[in-house]
């Protein structure tokens, strides 16, 4: 059997290859509700046969959105569409995760074909909240540093959201500390520079991390995975690098979490990304290793070779990716063919199978 179709399992889910579907954010959502787009963008993946279907960033809150088209998981009324969908993806033998997530001062920013750019709070958008005020671009409006209070409501929102989740229909959960989002904007001296037992040594920086961890575990059944995505490095000197995510990775495997999916990158202008086919999948590899962690690759990973290679040689557990199922929703399919795999194909497509 080809490594890239064995299956995996995390606690009492068993995946059946070693594809996942990235987080990948669609921007097409009215007042955080999931509607007919996710359910075919999402369910044509599990139709074609990735193991794994994550949704993009799903916000914890109103001000936890990336733009004002995410979607977001912080009523309840948001949860039957939801359910639909994971209905779905689990009828297609896929396993249905969702990425909890909370945008801290890359909110309130219009979607990428509308610009991209910071909305402002006195226009159409909100005060965005981070660990200080300190903006992600130069001359555009500073974030709200959270209070005491403020972080205790995150990590209420983050539970909140994690039950929601389950009456959903969810089998897995992915909490969002990469990518320059709030999580990693504690994580990261270049954002921020508290003085209280949130900011200054590494230990407070990834204190809400952790405390997001225990309070979604409170109330997530322990029969369940539960995993976390980190950028490893900020790509930006004295910014959080590879050494930092090595030392919190052994303290999410001491919290119980299953898998670290890893990426990088995000929190500053000023990164400088040496792109390149698999870039990332050396943090994959050291974290796994150093750590004993199952861990996820992204970033570039293109063809069933390489995504082959990768679980084969044993640099990651799993390969997620983003713009190649865009490009190709069928790709496992198309991988299992090119590795000579034998695998289930939906009835309904079975006349177009190769042979």
């Amino acid at each position: 059997m080809a490594a890239l179709f064995s299956p995996l399992t995390l606690k009492s889910i068993s995946l059946r290859n070693r594809i996942a579907v990235s987080p990948m954010c669609q921007y097409s959502s009215v007042d955080g509700f999931a509607n007919d787009w996710h359910l075919v963008h999402l369910g044509s993946r599990a139709t074609g046969g990735a193991g794994l279907v994550i949704t993009e960033a799903t916000a914890v809150s109103p001000e936890g959105r990336i733009s004002a088209h995410d979607l977001g998981i912080w009523k309840d009324d948001h949860i039957a569409y939801l359910q639909r969908i994971t209905s779905f993806i689990h009828s297609q033998n896929a396993v249905a995760g969702i990425q909890l997530a909370h945008a801290g001062r890359k909110a309130s920013h219009a979607r990428p074909w509308d610009g991209g750019q910071l909305i402002a709070s006195s226009e159409s958008g909100w005060q965005t909240l981070a660990p200080s005020a300190i903006p992600f671009k130069p001359n555009t409006e500073a974030p709200s540093a959270l209070t005491i209070e403020g972080i205790r409501q995150v990590i209420r929102d983050f539970k909140s959201a994690a039950e929601r989740a389950l009456q959903a229909g969810f089998k897995l959960i992915e909490i969002h500390a990469a990518h320059g989002y709030l999580l990693h904007q504690f994580f990261s001296p270049l954002s921020n520079f508290r003085t209280d037992e949130y900011g200054g040594s590494f230990k407070n920086r990834v204190r809400l991390l952790l405390e997001i961890v225990d309070a979604v575990h409170s109330v997530w059944p322990a029969t369940l995975p539960v995993i976390v995505r980190i950028s490893a490095t900020d790509w930006v000197t004295g910014g959080w690098d590879m050494d930092e995510s090595v030392q919190l990775c052994f303290l999410l495997k001491e919290k119980g979490i299953d898998l670290v999916d890893t990426s990088s990158g995000g929190l500053s202008t000023l990164q400088q990304i040496p792109l390149s086919a698999g870039y990332q999948v050396p943090f994959a590899t050291r974290i796994k290793k150093e750590t004993g962690l199952l861990t996820g690759a992204v970033g570039l990973i293109t063809t069933a070779q390489q995504a082959e290679d990768i679980v084969a040689q044993g640099e990651a557990d799993l390969v997620l990716l983003a713009r190649e199922l865009l490009r190709d929703p069928y790709f496992p399919l198309h991988a299992a063919h090119q590795l000579e795999e034998k695998v289930h194909w939906p009835r309904q497509y079975e006349r177009a199978k190769p042979h």
